[in-house]
């Protein structure tokens, strides 16, 4: 039972899984896992084991699509010496370690159609014929299938046999991917901070805008690409908050970059509206404009902020930096604080707020959520 706490997650989804792992995992009937990959299928394998009979006896995993074809047999199966060349000695086969227990086949959809017959014939018959043997070995063991190939479609291209999938199909389990259960992903990130956080080091964070780029991925490597990426952040930067706008950019997925790209051509749009509406009409609704900013600067005490100064350079009211500078980055951080300017000139009020910025109130609402702007007045 312990191995179902490895499923981690609040979702429906995922809630409704460790309901059925827990219903299907006493049975002892053969389950074919279904889901893309990288959404833990081999969890699921091990929590259907832990909630058995079989639960004290062997889990054994094998990986179909890793192991040569023409090894796989011998892998299984196992072999008697001198069978083929190299056979030195006897060998037990992963069905004969999984005796008593359970065997997980992980990508079956790999599996070659000469081995399919001999698999079938196995779940059928309950006994194993290792190479070079000429008598028959019972077996004792439950089968946990998996693949996040499309059986159904291999089946009609003639790639897997379809009594083959009728037995391994008994118990179907199905693992939604992670952007079907985006409210996963800050648990999840959570639960891998913990995991990769060295020892006396705090876990480390993500700023509210960076956990927002999360919930917008679509993460295509579903939970194993989470769980990658967070390691690698532990890595880098361990016990500190990350802001994804600061990582080098060959440290965040291009699909991450993509959306930090469209939210900084809505941030210009966003700019160049003010800018339009300060030159047509004086100062912009949401405050004073960024001329007048700029005029009172030598009669200001206080320097400068970046957003000012970026918005002076834009209008030609200061020089380009020498050192360069980080567009999206400035881009993100002006959006920012005119959201902040015009909640402040609203009072809170979201519709007006949103009528002063032209947006639509959904996606002022999205916004106001990405930037952590949730509580300003």
């Amino acid at each position: 039972m312990s191995e179902l706490k490895t499923i981690v997650g609040l979702s429906q989804e995922i809630r409704e899984l460790r309901a059925l792992i827990q219903l299907v995992g006493p049975s002892d009937s053969t389950v074919l896992i279904l889901g893309d990959s990288g959404t833990g299928k081999e969890l699921v394998a091990k929590g259907l084991h832990s909630c058995s009979e079989r639960a004290k006896g062997p889990f054994i995993p094998v990986n179909c699509g890793a192991i040569p074809k023409d090894l796989l047999e011998s892998e299984l199966f196992g072999h008697r010496k001198g069978s083929f060349t190299g056979a030195i000695s006897d060998r037990k086969g992963r069905f004969e370690l999984a005796n008593g227990g359970t065997l997980f086949l992980d990508e079956i959809g790999d599996m070659s159609m000469n081995l399919q017959v001999k698999l079938l014939r196995v779940l059928q018959e309950r006994t194993i014929d290792p190479v070079g043997s000429t008598q028959a070995t019972p077996i004792d063991v439950r089968v946990i299938a998996a693949t996040h190939k499309n059986v159904e479609t291999l089946i009609e291209q003639g790639e897997f046999r379809e009594d083959l999938f009728y037995r391994l199909n008994v118990m179907p389990v199905e693992i939604k991917a992670l952007h079907e259960r985006r409210e996963d992903i800050p648990i999840l990130f959570d639960h891998f901070a913990q995991v990769y956080a060295k020892e006396g080091n705090a876990p480390i964070r993500l700023v509210p805008a960076s956990m927002q780029l999360f919930l917008q991925y679509g993460w295509p490597g579903n939970v194993r690409e989470l769980s990658n990426l967070v390691n690698r952040y532990s890595a880098l930067y361990p016990a500190q908050q990350i802001d994804l706008r600061r990582v080098p950019a060959s440290m965040v997925p291009a699909g991450i970059r993509s959306i930090t790209d469209n939210d900084s051509a809505d941030a210009l749009s966003v700019l160049m509206s003010g800018f339009a509406e300060g030159a047509d009409s004086g100062p912009a609704n949401i405050g004073d404009s960024p001329a007048a900013h700029y005029s009172q600067e030598a009669h200001d005490p206080e320097p400068v902020d970046e957003v000012q100064r970026f918005i002076m350079l834009a209008q030609g009211g200061a020089t380009f930096p020498e050192q360069g500078l980080q567009l999206k980055q400035h881009m993100l951080e002006i959006e920012r604080s005119l959201i902040k300017q015009a909640l402040g000139r609203a009072e809170g009020n979201v519709s007006k707020t949103a009528r002063l910025l032209n947006l639509q109130r959904t996606t002022l609402i999205e916004k106001i959520n990405k930037y952590g702007l949730s509580d300003s007045p």
